[in-house]
C-alpha cells in the first residue's frame, strides 16, 4: 500500500518550492537592484526562508503565517523610498494564510488571520512614493491576499470533517445492522437447535430405547427380527450422533469433530447397518482412489444414505449393488437395487429423488434415477465432475 505520510510530505515541499521559486523570481526581477546594498538582501533571504516553512509540520502555521507577516511589514521600511518597491513573498502569503485556516484550532487561527491581515494593511499603508491609494483597491488586496485564504482554510476543513463523520456514522451503520443480523440468527440458530433437543431428540432416544427393550424381550429363536430391532437401535444411535453436530454447528462451536460430516469414509458403516436389517449389499471400487472435494464427500454418502434407505423401504430384498468409480475427470456412484411390487412411489421417496437431482445439480453433475429395461432393478447413477489430475 502506498505511504499516504511520504505522499503529503512530498506535496507539500512541492508547494513551498513553487512558493519559494516564484516569489523569489518576481523580487530578483521587477524588484530593486540587488546592487543597493544588505537592505535589498534582507527582504529575499527572508522571503525564501519563510516559504521553505511552509513544508514545514502543520502545527508550526502560525508561526509561519506570523513570519510572513512580519515580512511583510519590515520589506518595505528597509526598502523605503525605493519608488518600484515589490513585495518578497506573494505566493508565500496565500499559502501560509491556507494553512493557518486549515491545521490551527480556532484561536490561533484567529490569531494568524489578524497578523497576516495587519501585516498587509501596514505594507499598502507605507508610504512608498507611490501616490494615494485608493481604500477600496486596499480592503479588496487584502481581502482576497490575506482573508480569502484563510476562509478557504477553515472550509477545507469543516468540509474533510463533515465528510469524515459522514462516513463514520455510515460505518456504525452497517456495524449495527452486522450485529442486528448476526444477533438474530444467533437467536433462530438457539431456537432450532432447541426445538431438535426438545422435540426430535426426544423421540430418536425413545425409538432407540423401545427398540432394544423389544429386542431383549424377544424370545429365543427369531434371528431376524433381532437383527432389525438390532438395526434400529444404530441408526438411532447414529442418528442421535448426526443430531448433536448440527446442534454444536447451530450453537456456534468450532469443534472440528463436532462439525465433521460423514463422507465415503463412513460408507463401510452404513452398509454394515444395511445387512443388520437384512439387506445384503456389495460395494465395489474402480480407479485409484483419491482425495475428493469435502463438498462432495458428503454429497455421495448423503446420495447413497438415502439410495440405501429407499432399497430397504420399497425393495424386493435382492442383493444391493454400489459401484463406486475414480475416473479422470469424475466420480459416478451408481446403486442397483431389485424392485418391489409396482407401485406409486410413496411422497417420501419423491422428496428423496428431488434432493438427490438437487445435490448433484449443486455441482454441475448429471443424476439418472429409474428402473432398468428388465423391469426388476432401480437404478440410481450420479456423476460429479472433478478436476483432472
Amino acid at each position: 500500500m502506498r505511504d499516504i505520510s511520504g505522499s503529503l510530505a512530498r506535496q507539500a515541499y512541492a508547494v513551498a518550492a513553487v512558493c519559494l521559486v516564484a516569489d523569489a523570481g518576481l523580487y530578483l526581477i521587477g524588484g530593486p537592484p540587488l546592487s543597493l546594498g544588505w537592505q535589498v538582501w534582507v527582504p529575499l533571504v527572508g522571503g525564501i526562508l519563510a516559504n521553505a516553512a511552509l513544508a514545514g509540520p502543520s502545527r508550526y502555521s502560525g508561526w509561519v503565517s506570523g513570519a510572513h507577516a512580519v515580512l511583510l511589514v519590515a520589506a518595505p521600511l528597509m526598502l523605503y523610498p525605493y519608488d518600484h518597491y515589490l513585495q518578497a513573498t506573494n505566493a508565500g502569503v496565500l499559502i501560509a494564510g491556507y494553512r493557518a485556516g486549515a491545521w490551527l484550532a480556532t484561536k490561533p487561527a484567529l490569531a494568524a488571520l489578524a497578523a497576516m491581515l495587519a501585516g498587509l494593511v501596514a505594507c499598502n499603508l507605507i508610504p512608498v512614493d507611490r501616490g494615494d491609494r485608493d481604500w477600496r483597491v486596499l480592503v479588496i488586496d487584502v481581502g482576497v491576499s490575506g482573508l480569502l485564504p484563510w476562509m478557504v482554510g477553515r472550509y477545507t476543513t469543516a468540509r474533510r470533517a463533515y465528510i469524515a463523520d459522514l462516513q463514520r456514522a455510515e460505518e456504525q451503520r452497517q456495524q449495527h445492522e452486522a450485529e442486528a443480523v448476526g444477533r438474530a440468527v444467533a437467536e433462530e440458530r438457539t431456537t432450532i437447535a432447541r426445538d431438535l433437543h426438545d422435540v426430535i431428540s426426544h423421540h430418536v432416544s425413545a425409538i432407540g430405547v423401545h427398540a432394544g427393550a423389544a429386542r431383549l424381550g424377544l424370545p429365543e429363536g427369531e434371528p431376524a427380527v433381532r437383527r432389525s430391532l438390532s438395526a434400529v437401535e444404530s441408526s438411532s444411535r447414529a442418528a442421535m450422533a448426526d443430531l448433536r453436530r448440527l446442534l454444536d454447528l447451530l450453537h456456534g462451536k468450532e469443534n472440528a469433530d463436532a462439525q465433521r460430516q460423514p463422507g465415503l469414509d463412513n460408507l463401510d458403516e452404513l452398509l454394515d447397518n444395511l445387512r443388520t436389517a437384512g439387506l445384503p449389499a456389495r460395494l465395489t471400487t474402480h480407479g485409484g482412489s483419491r482425495e475428493l472435494p469435502g463438498s462432495v464427500d458428503v454429497a455421495l454418502y448423503r446420495i447413497a444414505q438415502e439410495a440405501l434407505t429407499n432399497a430397504l423401504r420399497h425393495g424386493r430384498g435382492g442383493i444391493v449393488e454400489i459401484d463406486l468409480a475414480y475416473r479422470q475427470t469424475e466420480v459416478v456412484l451408481t446403486i442397483t437395487n431389485e424392485m418391489g411390487r409396482p407401485n406409486t412411489p410413496a411422497e417420501s421417496t419423491k422428496r428423496g429423488l428431488a434432493g438427490i437431482r438437487q445435490r448433484v445439480a449443486l455441482f454441475g453433475g448429471q443424476a439418472e434415477c429409474g428402473p432398468l429395461d428388465d423391469g426388476r432393478h432401480w437404478r440410481i447413477r450420479v456423476g460429479f465432475p472433478l478436476e483432472a489430475q
